[in-house]
């Protein structure tokens, strides 16, 4: 019997140092390096190019393909979904910015590709949207697009050129309403579908970090004040679509948030895994307590908006 349970044990200790060595190694290969690594360089540029590349394709067969094509045309959409969209845009391109530079920033390159080459994703990845939406019929590429996504790089370039650091952190969250019911086609069948189509449901935020303003004081590093914009009511892009006469008519209205939020990147941790998830994460406001504006005199309170 004590021979068993010598041998249980010694598999016990083994499995764990396993484990730590293992996790230990893991973590090694989220740590950004500290000169340029040509092999990890590779990988993400690599990494990137296929990805995007296979992102546009299939967003063409998928999405375009059924429509017929037209000469390359702009639109004027800047007055629909009253400019949900558009927010999406800005949020989208700063995000995916924000993951590039990261990414270069893990493969050791120095700051200046990391901006140019990294910071740029955003833009070029949605401007390549924009071409396919100008080719279509359907649609047209949008001038107001373009200047949301050139928003969305400026605002993350921006801040590390003058403070080499984020203090200002767009995030998106969503929650369920009642309009997708009405054209599911349009706003979503499913819950993946929704937080996509569904601008009723869709709240972005400008969330500032309050101690990197106020360096030296007793302000949590990590508690953040966020600044939120939406907008519900809304069954179409305008008020004025003709396939909207048997549907129920809705009032089209902006809302405004000031809620609490976490920047998880500012929590201490010695783990690289950790830090990399943080990173992931901190693109989504945290459920906290909120005050919301309507029609900027209707001012109410809840204790948890997400």
């Amino acid at each position: 019997m004590k021979y068993k349970v010598f041998f249980l044990l010694a598999f016990v200790l083994g499995s764990s140092f396993y484990d730590v060595n293992a996790q230990k190694k893991f973590d090694r290969f989220f740590k950004p390096s500290d000169t340029l690594n040509i092999k990890r360089q590779n990988t993400v540029i690599l990494s990137e190019a296929i990805l995007t590349s296979a992102t546009l394709v299939g967003l063409n067969q998928l999405w375009y393909a059924d429509y017929p094509r037209s000469n390359f045309h702009f639109i004027n959409d800047n007055s629909e979904w009253l400019q949900m969209d558009k927010v999406g845009h800005f949020y989208s391109s700063y995000q995916m910015g924000r993951m590039g530079s990261e990414m270069l920033k893990w493969s050791g390159a120095n700051k200046k590709k990391q901006l140019l080459y990294g910071a740029g994703l955003g833009f070029a990845f949605l401007t390549a949207v924009e071409v396919l939406d100008g080719y279509s019929s359907e649609w047209g590429a949008s001038t107001g697009d373009v200047i949301a996504n050139a928003s969305g790089t400026a605002l993350y370039v921006s801040q590390e050129l003058l403070w080499k650091e984020q203090r200002i952190i767009p995030k998106f969250s969503f929650h369920t309403t009642q309009f997708a019911k009405y054209r599911p086609d349009v706003l979503g069948s499913t819950l993946t579908e929704q937080i996509l189509k569904d601008y009723n449901g869709q709240t972005y935020w400008l969330s500032v970090n309050l101690y990197s303003f106020a360096k030296g004081s007793k302000i949590p590093k990590w508690l953040n004040l966020a600044i939120g914009y939406g907008a519900e009511g809304m069954l179409s892009g305008n008020s004025q679509n003709s396939d909207m006469l048997l549907l129920p008519k809705t009032e089209r209205f902006r809302q405004f948030y000031l809620s609490l939020d976490v920047d998880l990147t500012k929590i201490k941790t010695n783990s690289h895994l950790l830090k990399t998830v943080f990173s992931v994460l901190n693109t989504v406001k945290i459920p906290a307590p909120t005050v919301k504006i309507v029609h900027l005199n209707d001012i109410k309170g809840q204790l948890i908006y997400f």
